[in-house]
C-alpha cells in the first residue's frame, strides 16, 4: 500500500476545499454576515493540512485499485472532517457530530437535516450548505482530476471508485479531459436552471441555491418548508425537470453535444428509468385525487415533483408526502431503493442495477426450465460480461447487509418502525426525507450521536457506491507492503 500518494492526493484535495470556501466567505461579505470569520478560520486550518501533506516526499507515484479506494473513502472523511468547522465556529451547528452529520448529508447529496429551523442561518452558512451539495454531487475528486495534473493512467482508479454505476469509465481517452467534459455539461446546466428559476420569479439567492441542490440531487433549501414555501407552480415545474435532468448519466448528455441523437434515446437505461417516473407520476397523482379535494392540476403537480425529487434522490418537497395514502407512500420508498441512473448524480441502488439483477434472475429461471439452452444477459444489445453481473449482485448484497445492521443499530434509539426503517434507507440512498419523523416536514435532530454516526457512514458508503468505506476495515489494506 502506498500511504504517502494516498497522503499527498488528499492534501491536493484539501488545497481545492480551502479554495472552494472562499465563495461562502465571499457571500458572508456581501450579506455583512458574522459568519465570515468562521470561513477564514476554517480557510486557515484546512490550508495548513493540506501543505503539510502536499509537502510529503514520495518516490513511487504508482497508484493501483487498492490506494484508489481507500483515497476517495479518506478523502471525502476528510473534506467533510474540515468542510463541518465554519458551523460548530460560527455556533450555527455547535455540535460537531450534528456538523459533521450534516455536512456528511451535504458532499454526499443525501440533504438529510439535523437543522430545526434554518431560515434565521446566516447566508454564507446557507449557502456553503448547499455548495457541498453542488461540489459533491459530481465528485469531488473528479473536480480536483480536472484541475490539476493527473497521476499518469493511474487516475483511472479514482474515477472507478468515486463514479455512481457498475461499470464507469472514460468517455474521451484522457482521464483530465473526461472530468472536465462533466463539469463544464454539469456548470452548463446549473446556470440555465439558474437562470429560468430567476425568470420564474425567485430571487438570485434563492435561484441559485436551489439550482446547486438540483444540480448535485441534494436537497438543501434555505426555506424552511423546502420548494414549498415559494408557492411558485413555473419554478416548481422548472425544479422537476431539471431533477429528472439531473438523474440521467452523464456520458448521454456528452453523446447528444456530439450529435448521437439516435444512441441517446435507444439507451435501454434511460428508456426504464424515464418509463419508472411516469408510471410512477401517474399511479400517486390518482392515488392523491380525493386527498386534495378533487384537484386533478395539483395533484399531477405534486406527484411529479415528489417522484422526480424521489427517484433523482434530490430530496426536496413542496407538499408532505408522509400524509399521503399508503400506496403512495410505498411507491416513494420503492423510488428511494431504486434510483436513477449511473453516471448521474443521484443516489440509490441505480437502475442499470437494477434491470441487469431481473434479467439474471430471468436468465436463471430459463435455465432451470431449459438447462441445454445457452442464454445471455444483454444491455442495449450487447452482452453483459459474468464479472459485472457478479459486481452487480455483490453490491446489492452489500447495499442490504449494510442497511440491516445500520438499521439494527439504529434501532436502540426507540423511534417507531417506520421511521427506523426510512431513516436508514434514505441515508444509503442518498434521499434525504423519509416517512414519520423523518418526513419532509421533520429531521434527524433526535438520533443519538452513535446513530448520527452509522447514519453519516450509510451516506458516504451509498454516495461512494459501497467499496470504497468497507474497504477501510479491511486488514489486508493496513498492511505495509515492501
Amino acid at each position: 500500500m502506498n500511504y504517502k500518494i494516498v497522503l499527498k492526493i488528499i492534501g491536493n484535495v484539501l488545497v481545492y476545499e480551502a479554495l472552494l470556501l472562499l465563495l461562502p466567505f465571499a457571500i458572508a461579505l456581501t450579506y455583512s454576515g458574522e459568519d465570515a470569520n468562521s470561513f477564514l478560520i476554517t480557510i486557515a486550518i484546512t490550508l495548513i493540512v493540506a501543505l503539510v501533506l502536499r509537502n510529503i516526499k514520495i518516490k513511487d507515484k504508482s497508484m493501483y485499485a487498492k490506494e484508489g479506494f481507500l483515497t476517495v473513502g479518506l478523502a471525502w472523511i476528510a473534506i467533510a472532517a474540515f468542510g463541518a468547522l465554519p458551523f460548530v465556529i460560527s455556533g450555527s451547528i455547535p455540535s460537531y457530530i450534528d456538523a459533521f452529520f450534516e455536512t456528511v448529508s451535504g458532499f454526499t447529496t443525501t440533504g438529510a437535516t439535523i437543522l430545526t429551523e434554518v431560515e434565521s442561518l446566516p447566508k454564507g452558512i446557507l449557502f456553503w450548505r448547499s455548495l457541498t451539495h453542488w461540489i459533491g454531487g459530481m465528485g469531488f475528486l473528479i473536480f480536483v482530476l480536472a484541475l490539476v495534473p493527473t497521476i499518469g493512467s493511474n487516475s483511472i482508479h479514482l474515477l472507478k471508485a468515486e463514479s455512481p454505476g457498475p461499470n464507469p469509465g472514460k468517455i474521451v481517452p484522457k482521464i483530465r479531459e473526461t472530468a472536465k467534459i462533466l463539469y463544464i455539461i454539469y456548470l452548463v446546466l446549473t446556470i440555465i436552471q439558474t437562470i429560468l428559476l430567476i425568470l420564474s420569479g425567485l430571487s438570485v439567492y434563492d435561484s441559485v441555491i436551489h439550482a446547486l441542490g438540483t444540480a448535485g440531487t441534494g436537497g438543501f433549501s434555505n426555506m424552511n418548508l423546502s420548494v414549498g414555501a415559494f408557492n411558485n407552480p413555473a419554478a416548481e415545474w422548472i425544479i422537476t425537470i431539471f431533477m429528472i435532468i439531473f438523474g440521467v448519466n452523464f456520458s448521454l448528455y456528452f453523446q447528444l453535444i456530439k450529435g448521437n441523437i439516435k444512441g441517446f434515446f435507444k439507451n435501454e437505461e434511460l428508456k426504464y428509468y424515464l418509463l419508472i417516473v411516469l408510471v410512477s407520476i401517474v399511479f400517486i397523482a390518482i392515488n392523491i385525487i380525493d386527498f386534495n379535494n378533487g384537484n386533478i392540476g395539483l395533484s399531477i403537480r405534486q406527484s411529479s415533483f415528489q417522484v422526480a425529487s424521489i427517484i433523482s434522490t434530490t430530496g426536496y418537497a413542496t407538499t408532505d408526502f408522509n400524509l399521503w395514502p399508503s400506496l403512495s407512500k410505498t411507491i416513494i420508498m420503492i423510488l428511494m431503493i431504486v434510483g436513477a441512473m449511473a453516471g448521474s448524480t443521484a443516489g440509490g441502488i441505480k437502475t442499470i442495477r437494477l434491470v441487469i439483477m431481473l434479467k439474471a434472475v430471468r436468465r436463471g429461471i430459463d435455465k432451470i426450465l431449459h438447462p441445454k439452452r445457452i442464454q445471455s444477459v444483454k444491455i442495449d444489445g450487447k452482452v453483459v460480461d459474468e464479472e459485472t453481473i457478479s459486481g452487480v449482485l455483490l453490491f446489492i448484497a452489500a447495499y442490504s447487509v449494510i442497511y440491516l445492521i445500520a438499521l439494527f443499530i439504529v434501532s436502540f434509539d426507540g423511534f417507531d418502525l417506520v421511521t427506523n426503517i426510512t431513516s436508514v434507507l434514505t441515508a444509503i440512498s442518498n434521499v434525504g426525507p423519509g416517512l414519520e419523523m423523518v418526513g419532509p416536514m421533520g429531521n434527524f435532530s433526535n438520533f443519538s450521536k452513535l446513530s448520527k454516526i452509522v447514519l453519516s457512514f450509510c451516506m458516504l458508503a451509498g454516495r461512494l457506491e459501497i467499496y470504497p468505506m468497507l474497504i477501510m476495515f479491511s486488514k489486508s489494506i493496513w498492511k505495509r507492503t515492501y
